[in-house]
């Protein structure tokens, strides 16, 4: 799979909320960095926890713009999002970097408004515990 692909499988993922259809796309050494820690998520069951938990708590989440990074040979995309988290409108972006086996090594989300993140990091925490106990981690 190339980058255009896997970032386009990715938003197909995302857009449909089905974490499933994600877990592959993502390299064994992925790392993701949130918006809401300072320390990097590292590794794939590490951020499969949190892209099945951010899936439970985002609502109305849609993309609205994309781009992609020309002339490199592992690929970077962004991808602009809204959703509503809690009652609060949020607005973000999802950097995606693609190595060269076609999987997503790296990915970086930003999120604003500071209301945003901060319900976004309530309703987190009640998720992930969730998310663990289902995957038989908790």
């Amino acid at each position: 799979m190339n980058a255009e692909n896997t970032a386009a499988e990715f938003r197909r993922a995302v857009e449909a909320g089905d974490p499933d259809a994600l877990e592959p796309l993502l390299a064994e050494h992925v790392v993701f960095r949130s918006p809401a820690v300072h320390t990097p998520y590292e590794g794939q069951v590490a951020t499969m926890i949190v892209l099945r938990a951010v899936t439970r708590v985002f609502e109305d989440f849609r993309y609205t713009r994309s781009y992609a990074e020309q002339g490199h040979a592992l690929g970077g995309h962004a991808l602009v999002f809204e959703a509503t988290v809690a009652g609060k409108s949020v607005e973000g972006i999802d950097l995606i970097r693609v190595d060269g086996d076609g999987l997503i090594d790296d990915l970086r989300v930003l999120v604003r408004p500071l209301s945003g993140i901060n319900a976004l990091v309530a309703r987190m925490g009640e998720e992930i515990p969730k998310v663990m106990t289902d995957m038989g981690l908790g």
